[in-house]
């Protein structure tokens, strides 16, 4: 196996869902992508893909969007860690967290899906919930709204303002975590003022 680090940015895709909740790990990608510098081309696994390094001689990463329904992620996701040869324990998803309030990043490996489908598809695909997951923070729905509704929205104009700052901390969590390892990243972001 390899050194390079597949980060996967979980969404729907078409314009009419890039700017919902559910997309939020897609937008993280973009910010990664200005980062390593290059645009994304489609890759035969059915994602956008872009390869590159996070900084100068940083960690060598491939950058995914895959083009499939966020719940049905777990088949690009399987078939560019066979393609780059990458173990599950150097994916990392990128994801919305409803559990999590906005403006919040925590990340963990492994352990449930808490009913996030993408996910779920992912851990099915790779014959494991041993991978790294970036959640981003996209807090509850309010009052009764139902939960899918809610993250298929695009984020409330108060929480555009402040949107930037997430997109930027959660790019900064995954390059902790695949520069310094989790451990690292968790000291950082889950004792951090938010």
């Amino acid at each position: 196996m390899t050194d390079t680090w597949l980060i996967v940015g979980l969404g729907n895709p078409g314009t009419e869902y890039s700017n919902n909740r559910h997309n939020v790990g897609q937008m993280v990608l973009d910010e990664l992508a200005r980062r390593v510098g290059g645009s994304f081309k489609v890759h035969k696994a059915r994602a956008h893909v872009l390869e590159g390094r996070l900084g100068i001689g940083g960690p060598r990463v491939v950058l995914a969007k895959p083009m499939s329904y966020m719940n049905v992620s777990g088949g690009p996701v399987s078939a560019l860690s066979k393609f780059y040869d990458i173990d599950p324990e150097h994916v990392v998803a990128v994801h919305d967290e409803i559990d999590i309030p906005f403006n919040t990043v925590k990340l963990k490996i492994g352990g449930g899906e808490g009913g996030h489908n993408g996910l779920r598809d992912i851990s099915k695909a790779l014959a494991t919930k041993d991978y790294l997951r970036v959640r981003v923070g996209v807090g509850r729905p309010p009052g009764r709204m139902d939960t899918a509704d809610f993250v298929l929205k695009d984020f409330a104009t108060t929480e555009k303002k402040d949107l930037p700052f997430l997109l930027d901390d959660a790019a900064d969590a995954v390059e902790t975590v695949v520069r310094e390892g989790l451990a690292a990243a968790q000291q950082k972001y889950h004792t951090a003022v938010q």
